[in-house]
């Protein structure tokens, strides 16, 4: 290949990249904006929670997120075990927020 026409693909492809990236940078934006609103919910959870003396988690609920999210991710085309591996990450910090409530309000 000449160099000018390596040139111009090695320049297509960096025009890509860059494309690519940015949908990626707006993607993960979104992701963040959506956690925020989700943790601004159960956060009014853990208070609802802690004022009527309920306890900061609910496995059984827990349980039936998983079984959603995995069914979701399949959907999706997303590994389940990621999805669920995210969505354990996520309740384990949700629960830890609701235990932080639960320990000002008791």
């Amino acid at each position: 290949m000449a160099k000018g026409v390596q040139a111009d693909v090695q320049a297509g492809v960096q025009a890509e990249l860059h494309r690519l990236r940015l949908s990626i940078d707006n993607m993960d934006a979104a992701l963040v904006h959506l956690l925020a609103e989700r943790f601004k919910i159960t956060q009014e959870v853990g208070e609802l929670k802690a004022a009527n003396g309920l306890p900061p988690a609910d496995p059984e609920r827990e349980v039936q997120q998983i079984a959603r999210l995995r069914a979701l991710a399949s959907e999706s085309h997303l590994d389940p075990e990621f999805a669920e591996k995210f969505l354990n990450f996520i309740v384990a910090e949700v629960v830890r927020h609701h235990e932080a409530i639960a320990n000002r309000a008791g």
